[in-house]
């Protein structure tokens, strides 16, 4: 292919450039211009919703723990990943070394695809950015920036750093592959997309074969390590299901025995003042007591712990309750 063809395929693109370009420039736009949400003491931090990404992402999720585990890691990993998105996206935008750019797009894509396409109450929102950002990126690499972009500019102008070979892999123009290996490399790269299209839309949806499901519109916590030690409740709960930006809400704990006695509880009232030092928090995401609740946001993980008399000399098999305000009810059983 020459040099004219390079230049009609980028121009056609060119929309699909800047709309692609925007989605990711505008992450840093959000976060530092219109707000600050990179300041972790604020509403809104950028760490908080990355935690968000955590139940239930897709190979990526043991770095996801270790950074909403460590807020001081987190932190600079969300500046540079800020900084990349916005430098990333406007580059892509103006169409400057634009296959590089593209490159970029397609493992920015490919994180959201990876850390959130499981989100989305109403539709499959983060899915589907992350599929037409991979797509995106994997064909804007091809055909590079077009007439309507700097790298065109450039050449045109005869620069000498866009008469370099690298340029026409790095920016736009000719590419330095065969026709041959072209057609084999899109054909590829294409099967290789389509499939994991396919794949990650069963995996996080159902969406291929089988019952759909949908994991961001109900609440749910998973109860772990329930121990009772003389005077002392504990347990420990993930809120791994549900809206991203709507917590679960505790409403009730009771403990009740084999003839459904109850042996200790909270209400709303009791989960509503509980002390701090009652909550051990894992991550950035934090359980924490709320004006008429317990509130546990989405990818929180926290151990409760509970004093009371009652707790002495109890032998059997008891079963945990949480009551949300839903109606929904999570228990785990214990044996003493």
């Amino acid at each position: 292919m020459n040099n004219q063809t390079y230049l009609y395929s980028g121009m056609f693109t060119t929309a699909l450039r800047w709309v692609a370009g925007w989605t990711y420039f505008s992450a840093f736009w959000r976060r530092l211009i219109l707000e600050n949400k990179l300041d972790p003491d604020q509403a809104g931090y950028i760490g908080e919703k990355f935690n968000h990404f955590l139940p239930n992402a897709l190979g990526i999720k043991p770095i996801i723990e270790h950074l909403v585990s460590n807020p001081d890691q987190l932190w600079y990993a969300m500046v540079a990943f800020t900084i990349i998105e916005g430098i990333v996206g406007l580059l892509f935008i103006l169409g400057f070394y634009t296959r590089l750019m593209s490159i970029g797009v397609f493992f920015l894509a490919m994180g959201i695809l990876l850390g959130s396409g499981w989100l989305g109450t109403t539709c499959l929102d983060e899915w589907q950015i992350g599929v037409l950002g991979v797509a995106s990126g994997f064909v804007i690499f091809f055909t590079g920036g077009g007439k309507f972009s700097l790298d065109n500019y450039f050449m045109n102008k005869n620069k000498s750093f866009a008469q370099k070979k690298s340029f026409g892999f790095l920016a736009s123009g000719k590419l330095p592959f065969t026709e041959n290996k072209i057609h084999k490399i899109v054909l590829f790269g294409s099967v290789f997309i389509f499939g994991l299209t396919l794949f990650t839309n069963q995996y996080f949806h159902g969406g291929v074969y089988g019952k759909l499901h949908n994991l961001s519109v109900r609440p749910h916590v998973t109860i772990t390590d329930v121990m009772i030690q003389d005077h002392n409740l504990s347990f420990t709960v993930f809120r791994d299901e549900g809206a991203d930006v709507y917590g679960s809400f505790l409403i009730g704990i009771q403990l009740l025995d084999n003839d459904k006695n109850i042996v200790f509880v909270q209400n709303q009232e009791d989960l509503a003042s509980i002390n701090a030092s009652q909550i051990h928090n894992y991550y950035v995401a934090k359980v924490k007591p709320g004006k008429y609740s317990l509130i546990l946001p989405l990818g929180a993980k926290a151990t409760l712990s509970f004093t009371n008399d009652s707790f002495r000399d109890l032998k059997g098999e008891y079963t945990l309750e949480l009551l949300d305000i839903s109606g929904a009810m999570w228990t785990s059983k214990i044996t003493l």
